[in-house]
């Protein structure tokens, strides 16, 4: 990619995660190397694109409508860019996914795998919590449950099938008791879960044909597994995980596991992306992997 199409991607990425920090990450460069190339073509522009102080960056005026025009284009060039590079038999460049922290974790390995069978190719893999447009963000596949993939996109299976754990810490069983059925669940208790677009979680069980959805109106409210464990460990009330995030702690006695037998096995997680008629080599092969894995 030429240093002119550097510096415009550089400008979309800034202005998509408003901070020179953040961009640079995601540019893989320095933030001196990026201000310095948003300070030329600044200068080669005759117009300031963006607006800085100590705290917080913004686009200027001149600088939205910047974005509005090149940002069609890049992406008409990086398409053409992926096309030329599709004409070739070895998978090379780079490959952006973006998943959920607990989707991450489980299709680290297979990345791993296709490190290691493809050794020209890059991949940056973005773990987080907010459900984000893939095709806006400039990532080439989205990895989260199965209920949250958009309906314009092609999505594949990937990894095991998923449970629920309702979960609470052994002192919080010795002073409230066991409930055994949803029923039995205090709500003030529960641990309010809020989804990536910002609803709250109702707390969804099965038994057979008996469907039962719970709504959490415990005092804390988190969007974050790790932290949610970390208030269960504590004995702040009942917490509802993915199994495989509180496993460990089941396992340990750190954690008593409650209503199994209304967790059944849920969706597993989608590899998601939009339609493309010229994909790359890589983009090619790392799907052909998924499905590989998904047969055997």
């Amino acid at each position: 990619m030429d240093g002119g199409l550097k510096a415009l991607e550089a400008v979309l990425a800034i202005a998509r995660r408003g901070s020179f920090r953040a961009a640079a990450l995601d540019l893989g460069m320095s933030t001196t190397a990026l201000s310095h190339s948003i300070a030329r073509l600044e200068a080669s522009l005759g117009v300031r694109l963006f607006n800085r102080t100590t705290r917080s960056v913004s686009l200027s005026d001149a600088g939205r409508a910047f974005v509005a025009r090149i940002g069609p284009a890049v992406t008409v060039i990086r398409t053409a860019m992926e096309t030329a590079q599709s004409q070739g038999t070895t998978p090379s460049g780079l490959l952006r996914i973006n998943a959920s922290v607990q989707a991450g974790r489980e299709v680290a390995p297979l990345v791993l795998a296709f490190l290691r069978r493809h050794p020209r190719m890059q991949v940056d893999l973005v773990t987080e919590g907010r459900l984000v447009d893939i095709v806006a963000e400039g990532f080439d596949l989205g990895l989260r449950p199965a209920d949250l993939v958009p309906r314009d996109m092609i999505a594949l299976p990937v990894g095991r099938p998923q449970r629920h754990a309702v979960v609470a810490s052994p002192d919080w069983i010795a002073a409230h008791g066991t409930p055994l059925t949803p029923a039995d669940l205090p709500p003030a208790e529960c641990i309010r879960v809020r989804l990536p677009n910002g609803a709250l979680l109702r707390w969804p069980f099965q038994r057979g044909a008996e469907v039962v959805q719970i709504e959490a109106q415990g005092r804390l409210t988190l969007d974050e597994a790790a932290i949610a464990r970390a208030a269960v460990l504590d004995g702040a009330g009942i917490g509802f995980f993915i199994e495989q995030d509180v496993a460990d702690d089941i396992a340990a006695g750190r954690m008593v596991r409650l209503l199994a037998d209304w967790t059944p096995p849920r969706a597993r997680f989608s590899l998601y992306y939009p339609d493309r008629r010229n994909p790359s080599a890589g983009f090619s092969a790392f799907l052909a992997m998924v499905r590989d894995v998904g047969r055997a």
